[in-house]
């Protein structure tokens, strides 16, 4: 997905970002099959990699494979994610970015990172999953930085309208599972997700 930012940095211009979200390790989801996710997703070459969360379903025993597998992206500069509702769930969050932390993946949990890019900055801000997020948005305004790509990364994509009134410049999100189911019927795509957020799957744009 190419994304198209007013009056960016020409030194950010071409600079790749991969995300993996929402994996479930367990029932849903083989380790092997993240294995062959993770290779797909190195074949990007980019720069960052980004985990939205939910790394697991219904098992505390499943956080280590799974980061385990999300180790070997090959990023050139750094790992970074942010915590979903099943981490929230399990009562997990806390040792989900410690382990973490310990294989090279940053979980940004109420924090920024300043990240340099040639002559430019980006500022990449991460929060838990909270379900009341929009309050602890607010709360996370202060984490913004004039002058730079101000970038948040939260789980819940129906918090892209109220990121946008407070000014971020990018959301990255997951949650929706691209719908959860996709069935085309009269050349129309039924997605239940739609009933919880407008924002299902893929780009959207609201002014800058």
């Amino acid at each position: 997905v190419d994304l198209m930012i007013p009056e960016l940095n020409p030194d950010l211009a071409g600079l790749k970002l991969v995300q993996l979200t929402d994996i479930h390790l367990g029932p849903y989801l083989s380790r092997a099959e993240l294995r062959w996710c993770v290779d797909l997703a190195n074949e990007t070459r980019a720069s960052f990699g980004l985990v939205r969360g939910d790394l697991v379903t219904g098992a505390t025993e499943a956080i280590v494979p799974c980061l385990e597998e999300l180790r070997r992206l090959k990023c050139s500069e750094a790992i970074f994610g942010c915590l979903g509702n099943h981490e929230r769930y399990l009562e997990a969050e806390a040792y989900t970015a410690a382990e973490g932390s310990r294989r090279g993946i940053e979980f940004l949990r109420g924090a920024r990172r300043e990240l340099r890019v040639g002559g430019a900055s980006i500022n990449l801000v991460g929060m838990d999953f909270f379900y009341r997020d929009e309050t602890h948005l607010r709360e996370l305004n202060y984490l913004q930085r004039p002058g730079m790509l101000n970038v948040l990364l939260c789980h819940n994509p129906a918090l892209f309208p109220k990121a946008r009134r407070e000014k971020w410049d990018l959301t990255v999100a997951g949650h929706t599972h691209g719908g959860q189911l996709d069935v085309e019927i009269f050349d129309r795509r039924l997605l239940p997700m739609r009933i919880a957020t407008p924002y299902v799957y893929g780009q959207y744009r609201e002014d800058n």
